[in-house]
């Protein structure tokens, strides 16, 4: 697809998923336009159809997506990185499910050899998400104990095989009991939510579910423990017993990466490419995609995704 003046789209219209067409955006300065193959799902995406988690002012109002990966068919005044034609996959603040997005030059990397359009478009947010709450601020170490909560989706499948290669012993919660092996397989040992308090202590907690899972938590937190929240589906909010937390020195953290100042977030792509691309590149590690839907049965992907029970990434294959 060359550029054209129209784009068809996810759309958000009363709170509910259509395909409209759109004007075709065009790159500012610093900006690559792709030519989107395919677009992962996310939580966030749910949370801005219903209306809970506007997109950032500046950034299209109305079409989801903060992943994608493509080809560059459109480069901006003063984007050096990639040249026309480069297979590049990116985090986006949204419009990404569209046949054509832009996208800064500092948000994007190249997608490896040998990994396909499906998997490269479910890659960046998991495995952003996973890499900034995991290594950048919980500093998990090797050989500490790291509990994925909420373990089979798109996050939580990067998150346990993220942890394995930083050398960690990682334990994952998996509820449906048909995932269990599959997660099992990444490198860790699988458990039962109900099994969290005492499967403990845990190093880190990268919680994924929400609010459920925190009493359980706090009594498997070991001493320094560092608990960071990525996910609230499961609740927001939270009875906390200060005086166990302080008894425990220990550390809570949240964080959201789609409202972060454009230099934070291109730190957080250049870690993941220095740091997790060379293993996917060696195939240590996987983009785990559990369904993949064409861009006009999006309603049917959004669908899918809040069926829950799923293995990895939903995807739409746009191109």
């Amino acid at each position: 697809m060359r550029y054209t003046s129209r784009v068809r789209a996810v759309t958000i219209a009363d709170r509910r998923i259509t395909v409209a067409e759109h004007p075709a955006p065009a790159p500012g300065r610093g900006e690559l336009g792709i030519r989107v193959r395919a677009a992962g799902l996310n939580g966030a995406d749910i949370m801005q159809v219903r209306g809970h988690y506007p997109a950032p002012a500046g950034v299209v109002p109305n079409i989801p997506g903060l992943e994608l990966a493509g080809e560059v068919v459109a480069v901006g005044d003063g984007a050096t990185r990639f040249r026309s034609g480069a297979r590049v996959m990116a985090l986006t603040p949204g419009g990404a499910q569209a046949q054509i997005a832009v996208v800064h030059e500092s948000l994007a990397m190249p997608v490896p050899d040998g990994l396909d359009w499906n998997a490269a478009g479910g890659f960046p947010e998991a495995f952003i998400t996973a890499h900034d709450a995991l290594i950048s601020q919980c500093e998990l170490h090797s050989g500490e104990r790291l509990l994925v909560n909420g373990a089979a989706g798109g996050v939580g499948t990067a998150a346990v095989q993220i942890g394995v290669g930083a050398g960690a012993r990682v334990v994952a919660s998996v509820r449906a009991t048909a995932r269990r092996q599959a997660v099992s397989a990444l490198g860790a040992q699988v458990i039962d939510p109900q099994e969290i308090a005492e499967a403990g202590p845990f190093d880190v907690i990268l919680e994924l579910v929400g609010a459920v899972n925190f009493p359980a938590n706090l009594r498997a937190l070991a001493t320094g423990g560092r608990i960071s929240v990525i996910g609230v589906g499961a609740g927001a909010r939270i009875e906390l017993d200060l005086g166990q937390l302080m008894g425990r020195r220990g550390r809570f953290l949240g964080s959201t990466l789609r409202a972060r100042p454009l230099e934070e977030r291109a730190i957080a792509v250049r870690r993941v490419e220095t740091e997790v691309l060379p293993l996917l590149e060696t195939g240590r590690l996987r983009v785990l995609v559990q369904d993949v839907f064409a861009l006009e049965a999006a309603a049917d992907a959004y669908a899918r995704f809040q069926a829950g029970a799923k293995l990895g990434k939903i995807v739409l294959s746009i191109g």
